[in-house]
């Protein structure tokens, strides 16, 4: 084989070789408690009521989780990782939002009652 056919073919090929190995091999390991955090965290934001009371973040969060769990299927497991990250941090701003709402619904349902009281309080003191 001649100097110019191996600097030509053989360069090139073992070029993308060394790429398409060196890409496989920085997949690590799949991120199979990073998966289980997201999943625990959508499923915690859902119990809190975010699918009602913060629907964009929540959706949000579920569709990272899908695009996470896929992911790991295509074993693309450096994609599943920021996906499972992301879904986490959706989730929880999720649950907080939600969470949040629900404590400013009840104190307002309170200033009501409160208001309410305060009239009977003034309605059975008042000199007749």
């Amino acid at each position: 084989m001649s100097v110019r056919l191996r600097s030509t073919v053989l360069v090139p090929a073992a070029l993308a070789s060394t790429l398409f190995l060196g890409a496989c091999a920085t997949q690590g390991k799949p991120p199979v408690a990073d998966l289980a955090v997201a999943r625990s965290s959508v499923s915690q934001a859902e119990a809190a009521g975010a699918a009602q009371l913060a629907p964009v973040e929540f959706l949000n969060a579920r569709n990272k989780l899908a695009s996470a769990e896929a992911a790991m299927r295509d074993e693309r497991y450096n994609d599943a990782r920021v996906f499972t990250d992301e879904a986490a941090a959706d989730a929880d701003v999720a649950e907080r939002k939600a969470r949040a709402m629900k404590a400013t619904n009840a104190a307002m349902e309170l200033q009501r009652s409160n208001a309410v009281l305060g009239n009977e309080i003034d309605r059975n003191t008042t000199p007749r």
